[in-house]
């Protein structure tokens, strides 16, 4: 696809493809603590989000084949509107849809498009983990994750940029601009979007409790997703935290509710 979306006032753009890549809360990585700054003025918020994402929901509804199977799609708009009432929206504007593969697997767009996989739902034995990964969901798109990794990837590419002007063309600038790309990549990409990950299972956690769901669900469903692991990449190198740390913090979070925190 060759549509182009143009963010703000700047002239940053991507193809849809990109944009539907990049705009997966949870599936996209971004820039950094000490940017925060710079970032904002990149940062879309989640109106205009929600603009960009609505062709994209289109696109992925007509490239992946969805599912009407109830045995999937009841479970889910069964759990769906307790969940978004909880995070405090009105499920109307919220859509859910269930994509055929065997992935195991959830998305969620900017303007309330949540997307599961058959394959994740097949290992879900209750409704609980269903909300469970709901409300991961939801709390990615009520933060506005999509837009403030939009925004730090770009003022990112905009700092190298900047960079490749200052340092020139030469061996040794290249080598430094490669440090400086893997320098955002594992010190500053990865661990925002580690720490998108732990505020969406903290808040997702909230709301599946506030909903009425067991929350001790959250901590068997990724249990389970960690056994069906072969290995996985040592933290500081991985997208998302390591099934320990987010284990950890789920179980925190669920002493302190108990606690009526």
């Amino acid at each position: 696809m060759s549509d182009k979306f143009q963010v703000l006032d700047h002239k940053v753009t991507m193809s849809r493809r990109r944009f539907v890549q990049a705009a997966a809360a949870g599936s996209i990585v971004v820039l950094t603590p000490g940017c925060e700054t710079v970032s904002q003025a990149f940062t879309p918020n989640s109106e205009q989000m929600a603009q960009l994402a609505a062709s994209a929901w289109t696109d992925l509804k007509a490239q992946q084949k969805t599912t009407n199977d109830p045995r999937y799609v009841s479970r889910v708009n069964r759990v769906m509107p307790k969940i978004i009432a909880a995070a405090g929206d009105s499920p109307a504007g919220w859509e859910v849809a269930v994509f055929e593969s065997d992935d195991l697997n959830a998305f969620a767009l900017p303007g309330g498009k949540i997307g599961f996989y058959t394959g994740i739902l097949d290992i879900m034995e209750n409704d609980a983990q269903i909300a469970t990964v709901m409300g991961h969901e939801v709390a990615h798109v009520k933060f506005n994750h999509s837009g403030q990794r939009y925004g730090r990837t770009a003022a990112a590419q905009a700092g190298l940029s900047v960079a490749q002007v200052a340092l020139g063309s030469g061996q040794g600038s290249q080598v430094a601009l490669q440090a400086l790309g893997l320098g955002a990549q594992y010190g500053v990409i990865l661990p925002f979007s580690r720490q998108h990950e732990l505020e969406a299972d903290k808040y997702g956690l909230r709301y599946m409790h506030r909903a009425g769901y067991n929350p001790n669900e959250a901590v068997r469903f990724w249990e389970k997703m960690s056994a069906q692991k072969s290995g996985s990449p040592p933290e500081f190198l991985a997208t998302h935290p390591n099934d320990a740390t987010r284990i950890a913090q789920l179980k925190r979070e669920i002493a302190l509710l108990g606690a009526g925190s």
